[in-house]
């Protein structure tokens, strides 16, 4: 673990502070880290994306790549993508003022399309800019999807949260626009000014958050969709929502809601190996309150053809599921020895922790309650887990 402390230069309020975050595409050979803050003084706050090289042990060397975008205490965005050309996507709010995001000549209520360097690229829409897309009030959510196409999430003002797919030089219609052009003006200015409409939209708003696809094979009932950190906002309706697409992506034809009973989910992630998935949480009132916490989702039976384990390496328990006695058994090749262990209930919290010692362990549960558990064990090949149901 590390800690990369830039309190100092971060300016933060009721949103704004450290944003977004995204790797190095080719991380082991150019070991980078892009950061999106806010910084500056009251009344006077702005954005910045920066890189920090990883030396192996911490954050280092920070060089600005964009400097003195408006920022405020509302509306800053900003979520980072690295694209398959190895290009960044940044969203940036629109800091409170509706009117730059029709303003091609400002940077706000727009995506951003920028070189790893900070520099412009050449085929952007303007190769003397780096809008790639406009119209926007304040994306929170970014990420590939099907078929390459990439996507947004986007917070309305009170009604219309829109999930978006990107596409280059495109009109999002913000603030002219809400969601779909299905007013008189706004079908009058989406005719004129070649706008996008959202695949799907939510009113009263319920505050659309980080986006992430998901295509693994750990959770089968979910490859293929996108999963979405959803606030709560006016609806009061938090959760993560998982979006089912037509075969070529064009559309959403279902949603199904999850997790609704862990306050505001802001953020969602994919282990691209194990296919867990993990959500921050952001506490039960805007703009947080706690428990701020980081929940692991996992699929505990199955094992990624991509990890490169011992053959010879294993982990038993038994009996499975474990009677009136309430003693676990424990049996695990030799390279476990020594290695940390963990119990956790199916909340994600832990409830055991200990160090197996010997080729065989026994463990009391006399004092856990009747339900499913999972034991994760680590060495310096991986983790290995296991199932646990008491009776």
């Amino acid at each position: 673990n590390t800690e990369l402390n830039i309190e100092n230069q971060v300016r933060s309020g009721s949103e704004s502070g450290l944003l977004g975050m995204a790797f190095h595409p080719e991380f082991t050979s150019s070991p980078k880290v892009f950061l999106v803050y806010t910084y500056g003084g009251p009344g006077n706050i702005l954005e910045r994306l920066v890189s920090y090289d990883w030396n192996g042990s911490q954050l280092e060397n920070e060089e600005v790549l964009i400097d003195n975008i408006k920022g405020a205490s509302i509306h800053d965005g900003s979520r980072l993508l690295i694209t398959k050309d190895q290009k960044i996507l940044m969203t940036v709010g629109d800091a409170g003022d509706e009117t730059s995001s029709q303003n091609k000549s400002l940077l706000n209520g727009k995506l951003l399309r920028i070189n790893l360097d900070g520099s412009i690229p050449e085929d952007n829409p303007d190769p003397n800019s780096y809008v790639y897309s406009f119209g926007h009030r304040n994306s929170q959510g970014l990420a590939y999807g099907p078929n390459d196409q990439i996507y947004s999430s986007e917070h309305g003002q009170s009604n219309s949260d829109e999930f978006n797919i990107i596409e280059a030089n495109r009109n999002y219609g913000w603030p002219n626009v809400e969601g779909r052009c299905n007013t008189n003006s706004e079908i009058n200015f989406c005719n004129a000014n070649n706008v996008k409409e959202p695949l799907i939209e939510w009113s009263p708003c319920v505050a659309v958050n980080g986006i992430c696809f998901y295509d693994n094979d750990a959770i089968p009932e979910w490859k293929g969709k996108m999963l979405m950190a959803v606030l709560g906002g006016f609806a009061r309706l938090p959760r993560l929502s998982v979006l089912s697409f037509n075969e070529d992506g064009s559309e959403v034809e279902k949603e199904d809601q999850y997790f609704d009973n862990y306050g505001r989910i802001r953020d969602v992630c994919v282990n691209p190996k194990s296919g867990a998935i993990y959500f921050a949480t952001n506490g039960s009132f805007y703009p947080s309150s706690g428990p701020n916490r980081i929940i692991e989702y996992a699929n505990l039976d199955f094992t990624s053809p991509n990890v490169d384990l011992d053959p010879n390496q294993f982990i038993k328990i038994f009996p499975n599921p474990i009677g009136v006695d309430r003693i676990l058994n424990i049996e695990y090749s030799e390279n476990f020895i020594g290695s940390p262990f963990e119990i956790y209930d199916f909340n994600g919290k832990i409830v055991s922790t200990g160090t197996l010692l010997t080729n065989k362990t026994q463990i009391d549960l006399t004092s856990y309650s009747n339900g499913s558990y999972y034991l994760k064990a680590s060495n310096t090949l991986g983790s290995m887990s296991r199932t646990i149901i008491l009776q």
